[in-house]
């Protein structure tokens, strides 16, 4: 007998009117039409309204498009948290083109090798990067056409490209069509990530992903409408945690700052009213750790998310003294930035601080708008038990997964190996659901929420003329979480010094993922060869604690 049809599927199809791909491009043209005299951006003494954003934007959009960008295309930028790399999370997709937010804390090679990669036709650059910018273009096979920002608030640097953003601008209608894609899983953005060998992978993002993770952030953080949020973190990271478009969906006001320091941060905060920021470990025990004159004269709720190392019930405590509440959340570039939050539990603030430390210190549950996060198995691909102490990696599978990674068909496949994305994260499962990281399986250490591939850096080590053998792990550092701790064996009859290796890879990489530590000695190695790191990081953790 056959089954009679769905009639909730007869004659009931997408059309126009009941369908629209799901794209963050939509918010703002949105709050630009329904709040338009209201303060989007705020950079120094410039004010730009949500009216006066979204022309930008459009100009830029235009000014794109009559350059010839469009589906497929790369546009570039190395810039700090200022009004053109806003406009850019707008007015780069809208043409169809890719945004690829470039680390500003990176080295030339590693520049050179994304332009490269990522085939960008356009870069943007300020002028502070320029003497890192200028090697990259010279490394690099592909030369895209350069646009400077001439920001007021920087003196120093060179111009390098044909012309000035505003007047790029310039060349752009104000009245330029808006709309987001035909297909939301079309890509919106590029982010480069440390892989298991040093070289870094090519994320990209969708359209589908964007929005919803924009939307996420609002709902995990409770964010009351018309926030004022202050760009402590970096936009080139993970696309702001795609608080960019959160922004724009909350019509909010974006509070620039270029440099990360106290004096300007709370001065901010009082000054415009800050109700939220975003920031590593380090962001908040700069904070913590400030005179207190800095802090007078602020009265007011200031919410924040701490991504990175869990946050030690010292940053906690201090935040509370200071009257500012802290959500910790965790993510990697592959899932848009954070993916899991550890919610929080009125009854948990009636216990004492270590216990809260504890139960805050773990990453806690999915997004609303993530599937599923567990942990699991890897060789089974079956769930851990929910006993806090089965170690298994973290898994994620949802609509805030990345498309996949550039050009490398082989590490895209072996992330989503058995329906999941492999995080890499070794961690355990609570009986509550929550999720607490132990270690990590492929030794990338995070500092002060960037991440350096432990492998990268051996890879430079073992340039050194001296060094026989090289491992690098984690050290627990107070003030950046993490940082990197190089065990060296040198060659029969060599001799180094422990500043003089460190300089030595400083020479070669950008400074931050340079070790901060050099010991010197046989490294402890099984019986096929094979450097054996745990026992290095149990050293490394002495050492530190030592000092």
């Amino acid at each position: 007998m056959m089954r009679n049809p769905n009639p909730y599927e007869q004659d009931l199809d997408k059309n126009a009117a009941n369908y629209a791909p799901l794209t963050p491009l939509t918010f703002i043209e949105r709050t630009a039409r329904v709040y338009p005299d209201r303060i989007a951006v705020i950079h120094g003494a410039q004010r730009y309204t949500w009216r006066q954003t979204f022309t930008r934007c459009r100009q830029l959009a235009s000014a794109l498009t009559k350059r010839g960008i469009g589906l497929g295309d790369t546009v570039a930028v190395m810039l700090p948290n200022t009004p053109p790399m806003y406009e850019a999370h707008f007015g780069v997709p809208v043409t169809g083109a890719v945004l690829n937010a470039l680390n500003t804390r990176l080295d030339a090679e590693s520049l050179a090798f994304m332009l490269d990669h990522g085939g960008a036709k356009l870069l943007i650059t300020d002028r502070e990067y320029s003497p890192i910018v200028e090697k990259a273009l010279a490394l690099a096979k592909n030369k895209p056409a350069v646009i400077d920002v001439d920001d007021p608030a920087f003196t120093g640097g060179k111009l390098l490209g044909e012309k000035d953003y505003e007047a790029l601008l310039a060349e752009g209608d104000a009245d330029h069509p808006w709309g987001g894609p035909a297909d939301e899983w079309q890509a919106i953005a590029l982010g480069y990530t440390s892989g298991t060998t040093g070289n870094p992978k090519g994320v990209v993002t969708h359209h589908r992903g964007a929005y919803l993770n924009a939307v996420g952030n609002i709902m995990v953080w409770a964010m009351p409408h018309h926030a004022v949020y202050l760009w402590t973190l970096p936009m080139f990271h993970c696309n702001g945690w795609c608080f960019p478009w959160t922004m724009a969906a909350n019509a909010g006001t974006n509070v620039c700052l270029r440099k990360v320091e106290a004096a300007p941060i709370f001065a901010a905060i009082r000054e415009h009213k800050v109700t939220h920021y975003c920031g590593a470990p380090i962001v908040h025990q700069t904070l913590i750790n400030a005179p207190q004159e800095l802090r007078k004269g602020i009265d007011h709720k200031v919410s924040c998310l701490v991504a990175g190392a869990a946050p030690p019930a010292a940053i906690l405590e201090g935040m509370e003294q200071m009257g500012f509440s802290i959500t910790h959340v965790y993510g990697l570039t592959e899932v848009y930035g954070p993916a899991t939050v550890c919610a929080k539990h009125e009854e948990w603030e009636s216990l004492p601080l270590a216990e809260q430390a504890r139960l805050n210190g773990r990453q806690g549950v999915r997004y609303p708008v993530q599937e599923a996060v567990t942990v699991m198995d890897p060789q089974t691909m079956r769930e851990v038990p929910a006993d806090g102490e089965t170690i298994g990696e973290i898994m994620f599978r949802g609509n805030i997964m990345m498309k996949g990674y550039l050009k490398n068909p082989a590490a895209t496949r072996e992330a989503f190996e058995g329906g999941w994305f492999h995080s890499g994260d070794l961690a355990v499962l609570y009986p509550d659901g929550y999720v607490k990281i132990k270690d990590r399986s492929k030794d990338v250490i995070i500092s002060g929420g960037e991440n350096i591939s432990s492998i990268e850096v051996e890879d430079i080590l073992y340039r050194h003329s001296a060094v026989m053998a090289a491992a690098v792990v984690a050290q627990p550092d107070a003030k950046w979480g993490e940082t990197p701790c190089a065990f060296v064996e040198l060659k029969s009859g060599a001799s180094a010094t422990e500043a003089e290796i460190i300089e030595f890879c400083r020479q070669h990489m950008a400074r931050f993922k340079a070790p901060k530590r050099v010991i010197f000695g046989t490294l402890p190695k099984t019986s096929t060869g094979k450097i054996q790191k745990f026992m290095l990081r149990e050293q490394a953790k002495s050492a530190s604690a030592i000092e």
